[in-house]
């Protein structure tokens, strides 16, 4: 088949977004998307009681979240987005699918070790993936996936090291996930630093929470991974 000019597509053509929200714990992750309409939530940890929301049984196995996932795919349902919650806990699932794959005890074992398990991993990361974009596309469902932070140090070529938040996945996972996803979102409570009374003839500086205000930054930001398309 032959591509003509025909073909040529003008205009914006807006689809549901594909979404990652993460931060520390207790910063309302979760409650952030039980407020999303018609949601359903894949859940690989327990933390939902609180909350009144739609929800596939407690993932046990990286299979369950890949049924889960077909299940909405091939079912007449309303649903209008679905939640993954979360990411940290689902990575050691797909590690013990691809050690039950490989016939070993540990990723680290997987294809003789020097970090191939990890790279292993990530035709799993992308089959997952593949199945919420087709969520997207074929039911119009918003993806939201959520994780939490972990912070790591960056090294920049041009400048001094400093501290960062970033999804706390293995590397290589975190840059599957990100490149993936339309929205990055920080979660965090709005803090200020506060200095108090000197000790050792230094002043003390302590960051301190505003009245439990909580903050989604989707911007850029060298403190923490996150962004928007």
């Amino acid at each position: 088949m032959s591509i003509t000019l025909e073909a040529v597509r003008t205009g914006r053509h807006p689809r549901p977004p594909k979404v990652v929200i993460y931060g520390g714990p207790k910063t309302g992750k979760s409650t952030f998307g039980a407020g999303i309409p018609g949601a359903i939530f894949i859940q690989t940890e327990e933390g939902l009681d609180a909350l009144d929301v739609h929800a596939f049984p407690l993932a046990a196995s990286f299979e369950a979240v890949l049924q889960a996932v077909g299940a909405l795919i091939r079912e007449d349902h309303e649903y209008r987005a679905v939640v993954l919650d979360s990411l940290d806990w689902l990575e050691p699932l797909i590690w013990a699918h691809v050690c039950k794959l490989a016939g070993v005890d540990s990723i680290e074992q997987v294809g003789g070790g020097y970090g191939k398990g990890y790279t292993e991993t990530l035709k799993h990361w992308r089959r997952l993936l593949d199945g919420l974009d087709k969520l997207r596309d074929t039911k119009g469902m918003t993806v939201v996936l959520i994780g939490h932070d972990e912070v790591r140090k960056m090294e920049p070529p041009d400048g001094e090291v400093y501290d960062y938040a970033s999804l706390k996945l293995h590397r290589k996972a975190a840059g599957v996930v990100e490149e993936w996803a339309d929205v990055i979102g920080y979660a965090a409570l709005r803090r200020i630093v506060k200095e108090s009374d000197e000790k050792f003839g230094q002043p003390r500086r302590r960051a301190v929470s505003v009245g439990g205000e909580r903050q989604l930054h989707v911007g850029k930001n060298p403190a923490y991974v996150s962004g928007n398309r």
